[in-house]
């Protein structure tokens, strides 16, 4: 037993070493109940009731995501009017929406499922500690959390309404108040976007994507990195080789950070351009690095992608097939089979048969060579789990 498991970790290490990433384990609670609501919140291909709640989270998310575009067009927003002066008014956008607007309304409905499905999960998942380890779960958090600053803003401002007026505010104060209100304002809405990486959770599509960006993380750093080497080198020989030009538009190195990024990216979006016979030459040296730049973490990229894809596509082949390894057979002999057979699910009867014939095979070569029957057993199971 202790050389089978010895094996299993020799194997995975070899396995990491050749670049092969550990599979991720996903524990479940010990409870029953907790176990059924843990699988129909997070595993919607567990059962049916299952994928209802996963059509309705994913409808939720799509919902709230085209409120929060819809409330920006013009036909939908709201506006104050400030007094100025004595003879004059000033008319600003609105930032607090209004409790009775009908966005709002459907914005509190999505939250209250966000918040309920958040809550049943984290009291259902195995490890708390984990939960919080979690991107997907930092995501859900942060998503939420927009509205109830917003909730908190709208409601002080009824009670400042409502209030006894306080004392008198320079207008110079004012007007800084309210310029620093909308600028949070604007940033706690700006984070409700994240809620569209919600999707991810039931998208295989987005997770492979996700699992393919972390582990490419050091690739891209590099591409980061020789970016910016690109974009300091390029920024300084234009504005060096443009500095005779009256109608230059590099006025110092800085200002031509942004000419040097969007060229390097062949972007080109044309609003500053070399006008020298120099500059020209740097600007093509500078397109032609660009391009070499990202095209070379580009194949360990897809390379990372290609294996996530079909990893992915392996695992659902085995799932619908019904196909459990020869490792979770509970009728191995010895202790070996009293281990597994804790583990064990389901095994197709021709592969119980098939296992048997070769453990009596080992057996009978064992003999023949006068070697120790526990010890070949074990080598012979290890042996069958890699054939298969």
């Amino acid at each position: 037993m202790q050389d089978v498991l010895e094996s299993e970790d020799e194997l995975k290490i070899e396995g990491e070493d050749e670049g092969f990433i550990k599979e991720e384990e996903k524990p479940l609670p010990n409870h029953e109940f907790q176990k059924k609501v843990w699988l129909l919140f997070e595993y919607p291909e567990s059962s049916q009731a299952a994928r209802v709640v996963a059509i309705i989270s994913v409808f939720v998310i799509l919902l709230s995501i085209v409120i929060f575009c819809l409330e920006t067009l013009p036909e939908f927003k709201h506006y104050k009017v400030f007094n100025t002066t004595t003879n004059g008014t000033k008319i600003e956008e609105d930032e607090v929406p209004d409790i009775t607007d009908p966005f709002f309304l459907i914005e509190t409905i999505c939250i209250v499922w966000f918040t309920f499905e958040l809550s049943v999960r984290f009291l259902a998942c195995p490890s708390k500690m984990n939960f919080f380890r979690d991107v997907m779960n930092i995501i859900d958090i942060i998503a939420i959390i927009p509205y109830f600053i917003t909730l908190a803003t709208v409601v002080a401002e009824e009670e400042d309404l409502s209030h006894i007026p306080k004392a008198p505010v320079s207008p110079q104060d004012k007007s800084t108040n309210q310029a620093m209100s909308l600028a949070i304002l604007r940033v706690i809405r700006l984070v409700r976007v994240f809620r569209i990486f919600k999707l991810s959770r039931h998208s295989k599509g987005l997770q492979i994507l996700g699992r393919t960006l972390k582990a490419s993380m050091r690739e891209l750093g590099l591409l980061i990195f020789f970016l910016f080497i690109g974009v300091v080198l390029f920024s300084s020989a234009v504005y060096f080789a443009e500095a005779g030009s009256e109608n230059s538009f590099f006025k110092s190195i800085p200002d031509a950070f942004w000419w040097a990024v969007v060229t390097m990216t062949t972007v080109g979006y044309g609003d500053m351009t070399p006008v020298g016979v120099w500059g020209k030459i740097v600007g093509s040296l500078c397109a032609i690095a660009g391009v070499l730049t990202i095209a070379l973490p580009v194949p360990v990229i897809v390379s990372n992608f290609n294996y996530f894809y079909h990893r992915e596509t392996d695992q659902e082949d085995m799932q619908s097939q019904n196909f459990n390894h020869v490792t979770s057979c509970p009728y191995l002999p010895g202790s070996l089979g009293q281990h597994l057979k804790k583990s064990s699910m389901s095994e197709s009867s021709s592969d119980i048969m098939e296992l048997e014939e070769g453990l009596l095979l080992s057996r009978d070569i064992a003999k023949k060579h006068n070697c120790n029957p526990r010890h070949n057993n074990n080598i012979n199971a290890m042996s069958i789990e890699t054939d298969v």
